[in-house]
């Protein structure tokens, strides 16, 4: 994960950490355009010179960048709107390298935890050490994997909010339908988590991605597995309802981030990821059932 002393191939994925300097890099670039829609200033320092080279080698993943952007606004957004409306923690799953404590407009009094494996948090840690803060961050070192360790934290953030929302950006298409639906029942037991946004694909983008990036991100160990064909229905079964699902093609054309002939396929009707034979991504948001 170090960015100071890079071993072997610096220009492809080395283990799913990797993908978020690539993700770092692809919120640099929106951040330095002129007509922006977020402004990161850390995002080209995290992502650093190795970032950029893998960036550099994924020509399907560069093509379609607007879906990062997209996704940026969307969870931003999202996040923002739930604590309008009372969110007193926000806890970021596979946490990467986002930034969102730094750059946003946040109450200060938030309570923000980052979780993710030890080696990028420490990254990030050192990367960013001196920089300013937009609200109370803490970063819990963790591999989600570890069923019974990430039972104990959830419950432990429970018992120190009433109103929390999940945030697991760029983690979920990685997972096995088994692994998805463990985390989202793991999710449901604490009562004070009462919203959860992630982003997720159709069986056909998903087909579309392995196509095109899947040897490099199996090389990596990171392999896409995880597109249900329910879509977001497929965690009403443990208790989270889709309240809002946006897609990212939709979304990227009101940004004005799409060439002429994808603007164009985002004048479709949209399939809300119920139609499985259909490319489609898009960020979900959930609530809880019980508190509607």
């Amino acid at each position: 994960m170090t960015e100071r002393t890079p071993t072997g191939d610096t220009t492809t994925l080395r283990n799913i950490s990797d993908t978020a300097l690539w993700v770092a890099w692809y919120r640099a670039l929106e951040s330095e355009r002129a007509d922006a829609w977020f402004r990161d200033p850390l995002a080209r320092r995290l992502a650093g010179t190795r970032g950029e080279r893998i960036a550099q080698g994924m020509a399907f993943a560069n093509k379609n960048a607007w879906s990062y952007v997209a996704r940026t606004v969307l969870i931003d957004r999202f996040i923002t709107e739930k604590i309008q409306q009372g969110a007193d923690m926000v806890v970021n799953l596979a946490a990467g390298l986002d930034t969102r404590p730094y750059r946003m407009a946040l109450p200060s009094g938030l309570q923000w935890i980052e979780i993710d494996l030890p080696e990028l948090l420490a990254y990030k840690a050192e990367t960013l050490a001196g920089e300013t803060l937009a609200c109370r961050l803490e970063r819990v070192a963790l591999d989600l994997t570890n069923v019974g360790a990430r039972r104990d934290v959830f419950e432990g953030l429970n018992r120190r909010a009433t109103n929390i929302i999940v945030v697991t950006e760029g983690l979920v298409g990685y997972l096995t339908a088994e692994e998805a639906s463990g985390l989202a029942a793991d999710l449901a037991r604490p009562p004070g988590f009462k919203w959860w946004t992630l982003d997720m694909m159709s069986p056909r983008l998903l087909r579309m991605l392995q196509s095109n990036i899947g040897a490099t991100l199996d090389k990596g160990g990171a392999p896409l597995k995880f597109a249900p064909a329910e879509g977001p229905a497929f965690f009403a079964r443990f208790g989270w309802k889709p309240t809002e699902v946006r897609s990212l093609l939709h979304a990227a054309a009101t940004l004005k981030r799409l060439s002429f002939g994808l603007r164009l396929v985002a004048l479709l009707p949209d399939p809300a990821g119920r139609k499985p034979e259909r490319p489609w991504g898009g960020v979900c948001l959930f609530t809880r059932d019980h508190i509607n």
